[in-house]
C-alpha cells in the first residue's frame, strides 16, 4: 500500500508510529519495517476479540468482513496536524510499535542504568529487561497512544537458557524461520489490543460535553497537545488502561501486578486535577517541534521528548474557559431553557459531533457498517443544526465507508442523507437500472451516480463562511483526496471498478500513461478534476500554513496531474513547490547556522578555527537520512516537464535508473541524439530559470549531488551541442561568461567538499564531443616497425648480401614506409598518441586525469593532466605501453574533469549540428519522450571512431656504436676498393636473429633516370644496367658472416666501397628483427626495424683510358712480341689482331698499370703523374655467331614487354650498332686492366675499359666471318706446292674450301677470281691468254648445313710465268627462311617480342663473303 498521506481513504487508516529501540542498524530497521508494511491491512475475521465485557464496543466479531488499515509512519505528526484532532481523528497516533534487533542482544549492553527488574543472568536477559524499561519510557513519552508494543525481530531462543519475555514484548523469529502467518498474527495481536482500548477512547468521547471544531482556535492558538475541548480533557493522559500510571516506578517486581489491577479497575471518567503529561508531539532528534507560524523558529528552546525535559501540556479547565473562548461562546441566553433554547441546541450539536467521532472510530476499526449507521445519524443531526463543518465531515466519512465497502465487495445501501435536496433515491435507482452492459452491481452504479454531487456538497459545506469555518489545511487536503477519487474514475473510463477502487485504497500507480490528447468520453473530465484540484492550491500570501504543509499540498497536486498527462501544469506546480522549499530551507539553514554560532554566509562547510585546513565542520548537522529520496525524483520530474537537457534523457523518459552508467559508444550516441531532441523542445530561457531554481534548492538543502547535477545540466542546456567542423560552426553557449565561471567554480567547490566528507558524488561533464580525434604519433625512423609480407622473406636469407640482390628486382626493404599504413605498436615499448580535445565554452576545463581507453590485449595507459583553454580545440600527447602482442583498439579516452565523474569519452571526429525533427507525431512531453526513447537516426549518421592498432612482439633495438671511418667519410680513387668496419650494439633485451643489409648511393638515381629515358639506345640501357648491377658502390665482402646479436651484445660487420665517378654519398640500411623461429616456419606478416648509416665519399681520378685501336695482323705474330708479353701462344696465322690502348695517369703520384689477356699474356708499364703510355696487346680475333642479335637487358622487367624506342635510325645503322655491341663485349671479356701506386699509402684498383668504342674498321680487324674461304693449289698427285710456286704448263688443281660457321644452312655460290698481280684493275683481269682453267669460275654449290664445310676443285694451268692473285667470294643464293612446319605448341604460346625487335633491322638480304687475303701463286718456268 502507498504511504501517501493524501490517499483518498486516508481518514480510514490507523496511524501507527514505528520507532527503533535499542541497538539497531538503519538497514536492519528498514528491513523490519518492510516486513510490517506487508501486513498493514488486518482483516477483522483474523483478530481475536478481547474477552473483557467492558472492552467489546469495537469487537471484530460484529463485522468480520471489515479490515483495519494501518498507516505505518516513522515520524511524529506535526503540531499543525495534531491541532485538527478530534475533527480528523486519523491524524492521532493510536499505536506505538518499537522495533528491536535481537541479533544485538549479545553484542553490546543496551543501557547501563539500573533496572527495576534486576540485572539478569546474562547480557541477553539484561538487555531484554532494558528493552522493557525503554517500553515504559515510550508509554510515558506517548501517553495518548492506545497501545505500545515492542517487536523483537530475529529472536532465536538461547540453548539451555530460557529467558522470560516481559509483557509488551513480542519475539519474532528470523524471516527464514517464520511461517506465512507469523507477521499476520503479530499484527492481529496488536489490533486486538487496539480495538479493546478504542472502547475507552469512545467512552471518553461520549462523556464529553463539548467537541470543538478545528477552526475555532486556529488563528488564535495552535494547541500542540491536541486537547479536544471541554472540561472532560483537563489534563488526563490517555494511557493504556491495562497498566497503571504512577508518578514513580517501584523497585519491586510485584508492583507491576498492583499497577495492572488498579488500571483495570480505573473508570474512564477523566478527573479535573491539574495534572501535567508529557507532550504528545514528539519528533525526531533532528526535527524540532514546529509552531503555528508559517515558518516556525528553529532553535534550542523547543526541546524534543528525548532531551529529558518534556513540554507542559496546555490544559483548559472550567475556571479559565472564559479566557480562551471567544465572545460568542461566552454569551448565555436568558430566554427560556426548554426545547429550542441555546443549551438544548448546544447539547444536540455536541451529540451529533460525538456520533460523528464514534462513526470515525468505527471506520478506523474496520466496522464500516456500524460506522455508516453512526455517521448517518450524526450527519442528520449536524444538518438539522446547520453545523456545516461537521455535516461535511460526516458525509466525507460516509463516502469513505461506501468506497471501502465497495472495495471489500460488500453490498451496501447509500444513506438518504447523502442525497441532495433535489435528488431522490428512487430516481437515482432508476438511472442506475437504465445503465446496462457495465457489469456493475446496482449499489455501485448508484454510488457512481451520487458520488460527484456528494463530493461537491462536501466541499461546499467545508467552504461556507461561518463562525466555525474549516482551516485551509484540511480543506485543501480534502480537495486533493476528492481529485484523486475523480482521477481514478477518469483513468477507469468513468466507472467504479476493481481497478479504480485499488487506486483509491492502495494508491496503486495506473498502468495507463495519458498524454495531452483530449478524452471527451471519459467522465469526469480532466477539466472537472482540475477545477476541484486547484482549489487546494495554497496562496502565496497565506500565513496559516507552514512551509511543510504548503509543500505537502503542492506535491499532492502534482501527483494528481502526472497520471492525467497534464505535465505542463504539473511542472508549474513543482516549480512553485521548489520556490516554497527554497524559502523554507534557506530560512531554516540561516536560523540553524545562527544557533550554531556560524554566520549564514559561511557556506556549506566552515573551517574550524585553530584547526588545519584539512579539517572542517558542517554548518548544519545533517545525517544520512535527512535528505529524502523523493527530492531527486521531484526535481527530475520538473526538469523533464520543461525539456531540460539532462545527462541521460532516456533514463528520465523511461524512469528506469540503471545500476551503472553506460558509457559505451551506442549509449553515448543515444544520449547525444536525446540531447538534440531536447534542445528543440520548449523555451531555452525557461529551462535555464528552472535549472537555476533547482541549483538554489539543492544548495539550500544542502544536497551536494543536486548542486553538481543541475549545475552541469545548466551548462549542458546552455551549450549548443555542436561539434564544430571545417565550416567553423558557432558552438558558443548562450549564457554569459561570468555565469559559466560561477557554475564551474560551484561544481569544483562542491565536489571538493563532498570528497572531504566522504560522499561519493560527482557531476557529469557537459559536452559529449570532448574527444575529437586520436592519432598515433609516428615513431622515429630507427624505432618504427615496418611490415613485410612473407613472400619477401625467402630471398632475404641470413646469408643474403648486397651483391646477391638483383637491383632490378623489387626490394621491399628499400621502400619508404607509408605513414598511414604504419599503425603498429611494439609490445613493452611506450607509444605516443595525439588526442584532440574541444572546449566550446568560455571557461577553462581543468582535466585532473586523462588516459587512453583501449580494448583488446592488455594495455597500460599512462595518465596525465592538462588544462583546456576556453573556446578552442587543443592537442595533447598521451602515452601508453602494450603488454603483449595482439590487436588493440583505442576507443577513446578516460577523462576526469575536476568535479566531474571519471568516464570514457568516445571519438567523434566528424562535425555534427543538432537538427530539428520535421515530422512530429506527438506533442508535449510525450513527444519528447518518444524522440528520446525511440531514437531516430539523423540524416547524417553520427558515428564514433576507433583507432585499430596491431601490437607486434617485442623487437630488438640496435644502434651504431662505432665505425673505422673518421666522421663517416672516406676518400677513394676510381676503380679502388676499400673495406671498413661498423660495430652495432643491441640496446634491448631481445636478441637479433635476422639482419638484412641494403645500400643506397648517389649514382643510383642518375642511372635510374637514364634507364627510364625513352630516347636511350639499347646499348646505352645495357651499360646503365650493368653499372647498376655489377658496379655497386657498397657491398658485403663476406656474405657468410653470422648475423645474430645477443641482448646487450655487439657485432662488427665489414663493408666494401668501390670508387666510381659520381659517387659523393652512400647509405648503409640495416633491416633487423627477432623472428623467433626458422624463416620457413613464418606463416604471416613479420616486422623489421631500420637503422641507417650515412657516408660521405670523395672519389678522385686514378688512370684514364685516352684512346684504343684495333689493327689487323696477317700471318704469324712475331715471337719477340710473345716474349715481351711473358708467354708463348700457339696460334694459327691470321688468328690474332693487335689492340692498342693509351692510358693516362691522373693521380699525382707514379702508377703502374697492367693489361692482361685471357690467354695468360700481360703487359705492364709505369706511368709518371700526368703522363700517358701506350700498351700493345695481341688479341685473338672473335667470332660472333649472330652479330645482329638483339641487345639483351639485365632488367627482368624489360624482358616481359616490348617498348618501342622513340629514336628513329635506319636498319643499316641498327645493324652496325648491334654488331659493334657484340664485338665490344667479346673484346672486354678477354681483357683486364689494373693499376697500383708505387708510393705510400699503397693503393690499387681496376681501370674501366668499358669506355671503348669500336669503329667499322676496328670491327673488321677483330671479327671472324660467318663463312670461311680457304684457297689452296695442288699438283696432280694432290701435293700442295711449297711456297705457292707452280710451273708453266703444269696441270694443277685449285681447291676452294667453304666452311659454314653458323648454325643455319646456306646455299652458297662460289666465284673464283684469278688476276694478275701488281697490275691495274683493267689489266689485271686480262688473264685469259695467260691462265687457263677447266670449268667455270662461278659454281652453285649444294645446301651447306651449319658447322659443315665443302670444297670446289677446278683444274687450271698457267700459260706464262709471273705472279697471279687468286681470290674467291661466296654469295648466298637466297635468304634462308626460319619458318618450319607448324608444330603443336606445348603450354603458353611464346610472345613475338624478339620478332618485333628484329624488325628494326629491316628486310633480310642476301649476304656475300670475300676471302681476306688472295692466294698468291708464283709461276715459274720449268727449267
Amino acid at each position: 500500500m502507498s504511504l501517501d498521506p493524501l490517499l483518498p481513504v486516508a481518514p480510514a487508516r490507523v496511524t501507527a508510529l514505528v520507532l527503533p529501540l535499542g541497538q539497531i542498524k538503519t538497514e536492519r530497521f528498514a528491513s523490519f519495517l518492510g516486513r510490517l508494511q506487508q501486513e498493514n491491512i488486518v482483516h477483522l475475521r483474523d483478530i481475536t476479540a478481547d474477552g473483557r465485557p467492558n472492552r467489546n464496543m469495537f469487537s471484530p466479531l460484529a463485522f468480520p468482513e471489515g479490515a483495519i488499515i494501518y498507516d505505518l509512519v516513522t515520524h511524529a505528526p506535526s503540531s499543525s496536524h495534531l491541532a485538527l484532532a478530534p475533527f480528523d481523528l486519523y491524524r492521532e497516533t493510536f499505536a506505538v510499535i518499537a522495533v528491536a534487533d535481537a541479533s544485538e542482544l549479545n553484542e553490546v549492553t543496551i543501557s547501563k542504568r539500573y533496572s527495576a527488574n534486576g540485572t539478569g543472568r546474562n547480557r541477553a536477559e539484561k538487555n531484554i529487561r532494558d528493552l522493557y524499561q525503554d517500553l515504559e519510557d515510550l508509554r510515558d513519552e506517548w501517553p495518548k497512544a492506545l497501545t505500545h508494543q515492542v517487536l523483537l525481530f530475529d529472536y532465536v531462543a538461547f540453548p539451555g537458557t530460557e529467558i522470560p519475555m516481559p509483557e509488551g514484548l513480542i519475539a519474532i523469529p528470523p524471516a527464514e524461520e517464520c511461517k506465512i502467518t507469523t507477521m499476520k498474527t503479530v499484527m492481529c495481536d496488536i489490533s486486538s489490543l487496539l480495538l479493546a482500548e478504542m472502547t475507552t477512547l469512545a467512552k471518553s468521547f461520549e462523556a464529553m460535553t463539548t467537541i470543538e471544531s478545528p477552526g475555532h482556535f486556529w488563528g488564535a492558538n495552535r494547541r500542540a497537545n491536541g486537547n479536544w475541548g471541554g472540561e472532560a480533557s483537563n489534563g488526563v493522559s490517555r494511557r493504556n488502561s491495562q497498566f497503571s500510571l504512577s508518578q514513580h516506578r517501584s523497585n519491586s517486581a510485584s508492583s507491576i501486578i498492583d499497577k495492572a489491577q488498579v488500571r483495570m479497575s480505573m473508570p474512564p471518567v477523566p478527573s479535573r486535577s491539574n495534572l501535567h503529561s508529557s507532550s504528545s508531539t514528539p519528533g525526531r532528534p533532528s526535527t524540532p517541534v514546529k509552531s503555528g507560524l508559517s515558518n516556525p523558529p528553529l532553535n534550542n528552546e523547543v526541546q524534543s521528548p528525548e532531551s529529558g525535559t518534556s513540554t507542559p501540556e496546555y490544559t483548559i479547565s472550567r475556571s479559565d474557559t472564559s479566557e480562551t473562548r471567544d465572545a460568542s461562546q461566552d454569551r448565555v441566553s436568558v430566554q427560556g431553557f426548554g426545547p429550542g433554547g441555546a443549551n438544548e441546541r448546544h447539547r444536540l450539536k455536541s451529540k451529533a459531533r460525538i456520533s460523528i467521532l464514534i462513526g470515525s472510530m468505527y471506520l478506523q476499526a474496520g466496522r464500516w457498517a456500524d460506522s455508516l449507521k453512526e455517521l448517518a445519524e450524526g450527519a442528520t443531526g449536524a444538518r438539522s443544526l446547520n453545523d456545516h463543518v461537521w455535516h461535511g465531515k460526516a458525509l466525507e466519512l460516509i463516502l469513505m465507508n461506501l468506497l471501502l465497502l465497495g472495495w471489500a465487495g460488500i453490498e451496501f445501501q447509500i444513506p438518504t442523507v447523502c442525497y441532495g435536496p433535489t435528488d431522490r433515491p428512487s430516481s437515482i435507482s432508476f438511472k442506475a437500472d437504465l445503465e446496462t452492459g457495465t457489469g456493475q452491481p446496482k449499489h455501485i452504479k448508484m454510488l457512481q451516480q451520487v458520488m460527484p454531487d456528494l463530493m461537491e456538497r462536501i466541499v461546499s459545506l467545508y467552504s461556507r463562511v461561518s463562525a466555525e469555518n474549516l482551516p485551509p489545511l484540511p480543506l485543501a487536503q480534502t480537495n486533493i483526496r476528492f481529485a484523486k477519487v475523480l482521477a481514478a474514475l477518469h483513468l477507469s473510463q468513468g466507472r467504479i471498478c476493481k481497478r479504480s477502487l485499488d487506486m483509491m485504497v492502495y494508491g496503486s500507480v495506473p498502468e495507463l500513461k495519458l498524454n495531452s490528447c483530449p478524452r471527451y468520453l471519459a467522465t469526469p473530465t480532466r477539466q472537472q478534476i482540475i477545477n476541484i484540484l486547484f482549489r487546494a492550491f495554497p496562496s502565496t500570501a497565506s500565513e496559516l500554513l507552514t512551509t511543510a504543509d504548503r509543500a505537502s499540498l503542492l506535491s499532492g497536486i502534482a501527483t494528481v496531474l502526472g497520471p492525467l498527462g497534464l505535465h505542463r501544469k504539473k511542472a508549474m506546480v513543482i516549480r512553485e513547490l521548489v520556490s516554497v522549499l527554497i524559502g523554507g530551507l534557506v530560512e531554516a539553514r540561516t536560523r540553524g547556522a545562527a544557533d550554531k554560532g556560524i554566520h549564514p554566509a559561511a557556506g556549506l562547510v566552515l573551517l574550524a578555527p585553530g584547526v588545519g585546513v584539512n579539517s572542517s565542520t558542517i554548518a548544519l548537522d545533517l545525517s544520512e537520512g535527512d535528505v529524502e529520496q523523493g527530492i531527486e525524483t521531484l526535481l527530475g520530474s520538473l526538469c523533464r516537464s520543461y525539456g531540460i537537457v539532462d545527462f541521460d534523457m532516456s533514463r528520465e523518459a523511461t524512469g528506469i535508473a540503471p545500476e551503472t552508467i553506460d558509457d559505451s559508444d551506442a549509449a553515448v550516441i543515444s544520449r547525444i541524439l536525446g540531447h538534440s531532441s531536447a534542445r528543440f523542445f520548449g523555451f531555452r530561457d525557461i529551462k535555464l530559470n528552472i535549472l537555476r531554481a533547482c541549483i538554489n534548492f539543492s544548495e539550500a538543502l544542502p544536497d551536494f549531488k543536486g548542486v553538481l547535477t543541475y549545475s552541469s545540466d545548466l551548462l549542458r542546456t546552455a551549450g549548443s551541442g555542436v561539434a564544430p567542423g571545417p565550416r567553423r560552426e558557432d558552438a558558443s553557449p548562450i549564457i554569459p561568461k561570468e555565469e559559466q565561471v560561477r557554475l564551474a567554480t560551484n561544481i569544483s567547490r562542491t565536489a571538493n567538499l563532498a570528497q572531504k566528507l566522504g560522499l561519493p558524488v560527482s557531476a557529469e561533464y557537459w559536452d559529449e564531443f570532448f574527444v575529437r580525434n586520436i592519432k598515433l604519433e609516428l615513431l622515429s625512423s630507427t624505432r618504427a616497425p615496418i611490415p613485410h609480407a612473407k613472400s619477401v622473406l625467402p630471398g632475404a636469407t641470413a646469408s643474403r648480401a648486397s651483391q646477391d640482390v638483383d637491383p632490378f628486382i623489387y626490394n621491399p626493404f628499400l621502400k619508404k614506409p607509408d605513414e598511414n599504413v604504419n599503425q603498429s605498436l611494439v609490445a613493452g615499448e611506450l607509444a605516443t598518441f595525439k588526442i584532440t580535445l574541444q572546449n566550446p565554452y568560455d571557461i577553462e576545463v581543468d582535466v585532473e586525469k586523462i588516459q587512453l581507453a583501449t580494448e583488446g590485449v592488455e594495455f597500460e595507459p599512462i595518465p596525465d593532466s592538462t588544462t583546456i583553454g576556453p573556446y578552442r580545440t587543443q592537442v595533447i600527447r598521451l602515452r601508453g605501453r602494450p603488454k603483449e602482442p595482439g590487436e588493440v583498439k583505442v576507443t577513446g579516452a578516460v577523462i576526469k574533469v575536476r568535479g566531474c565523474r571519471e568516464r570514457r569519452f568516445p571519438i567523434f571526429s566528424a562535425h555534427y549540428t543538432p537538427a530539428r525533427n520535421d515530422k512530429i507525431k506527438l506533442k508535449g512531453v510525450a513527444g519528447l519522450n518518444e524522440d528520446v526513447v525511440i531514437v531516430k537516426p539523423p540524416a547524417r549518421p553520427l558515428e564514433s571512431e576507433t583507432l585499430s592498432l596491431k601490437v607486434i612482439q617485442e623487437q630488438p633495438l640496435i644502434t651504431v656504436k662505432s665505425t673505422t671511418l673518421a666522421q663517416s667519410s672516406i676518400m677513394i680513387l676510381e676503380g679502388e676498393r676499400q673495406i671498413f668496419s661498423v660495430t652495432f650494439q643491441n640496446l634491448s633485451t631481445t636478441p637479433v636473429d635476422f639482419m638484412l643489409f641494403s645500400f643506397r648511393d648517389s649514382t643510383q638515381e642518375p642511372l635510374q633516370a637514364a634507364i627510364n629515358n625513352r630516347d636511350a639506345t639499347p646499348a646505352e640501357l645495357y651499360e646503365y644496367e650493368l653499372i647498376l648491377m655489377k658496379k655497386q658502390a657498397l657491398r658485403l665482402p663476406r656474405s657468410n658472416q653470422g648475423r645474430h646479436i645477443a641482448p646487450g651484445g655487439e657485432a662488427t660487420f665489414d663493408f666494401e666501397v668501390l670508387g666510381k665517378p659520381g659517387l659523393t654519398s652512400a647509405m648503409i640500411q640495416v633491416d633487423y628483427t627477432h623472428l623467433g623461429c626458422p624463416q620457413d616456419e613464418i606463416t604471416e606478416q613479420f616486422y623489421t626495424r631500420q637503422l641507417s648509416l650515412d657516408l660521405t665519399v670523395t672519389v678522385n681520378a686514378s688512370v684514364e683510358m685516352a684512346r684504343i685501336d684495333a689493327l689487323p695482323a696477317y700471318g704469324q705474330i712475331p715471337q719477340p712480341i710473345w716474349d715481351r708479353l711473358g708467354g708463348t701462344v700457339a696460334a694459327k696465322p691470321n688468328d690474332f689482331c693487335l689492340l692498342s690502348i693509351d692510358l693516362r695517369n691522373a693521380w699525382p703520384s707514379q702508377m703502374v698499370v697492367r693489361l692482361e689477356g685471357d690467354n695468360g699474356v700481360a703487359v705492364e708499364e709505369s706511368i709518371l703523374p700526368g703522363n700517358s703510355t701506350r700498351l700493345i696487346m695481341p688479341v685473338k680475333r672473335v667470332y660472333v655467331e649472330d652479330p645482329h642479335a638483339t641487345i639483351p637487358t639485365l632488367n627482368p622487367s624489360r624482358n616481359r614487354q616490348f617498348v618501342v624506342s622513340t629514336s628513329k635510325i635506319s636498319p643499316v645503322m641498327e645493324r652496325a650498332n648491334r654488331e659493334a655491341f657484340w664485338y665490344r663485349e667479346r673484346i672486354l671479356d678477354c681483357l683486364k686492366a689494373t693499376w697500383r701506386t708505387t708510393s705510400l699509402p699503397k693503393r690499387n684498383g681496376t681501370i674501366d675499359l668499358r669506355n671503348i668504342r669500336l669503329t667499322s674498321r676496328m670491327i673488321e680487324s677483330i671479327k671472324v666471318e660467318e663463312v670461311g674461304i680457304d684457297i689452296s693449289v695442288q699438283d696432280l698427285d694432290g701435293r700442295s706446292s711449297e711456297d705457292n710456286v707452280a710451273y708453266v704448263d703444269e696441270f694443277m688443281t685449285l681447291k676452294v674450301r667453304v666452311t659454314n660457321r653458323t648454325a643455319k644452312p646456306i646455299t652458297p655460290m662460289v666465284r673464283i677470281m684469278p688476276a694478275l698481280r701488281h697490275r691495274p684493275a683493267n689489266v689485271a683481269l686480262e688473264f685469259t691468254r695467260k691462265f687457263a682453267w677447266n670449268g667455270t669460275l662461278q659454281q652453285l654449290m649444294p645446301e651447306l648445313e651449319g658447322y659443315q664445310s665443302t670444297e670446289v676443285m677446278l683444274g687450271m694451268t698457267a700459260l706464262c710465268r709471273g705472279e697471279f692473285e687468286i681470290a674467291a667470294s661466296v654469295e648466298e643464293v637466297y635468304v634462308w627462311d626460319d619458318e618450319r612446319p607448324a608444330q603443336k605448341q606445348q603450354g603458353r604460346p611464346r610472345s613475338e617480342t624478339e620478332t618485333l625487335m628484329d624488325a628494326a633491322l629491316g628486310v633480310k638480304q642476301r649476304r656475300m663473303w670475300h676471302v681476306k687475303q688472295p692466294y698468291i701463286l708464283i709461276v715459274k718456268d720449268c727449267d
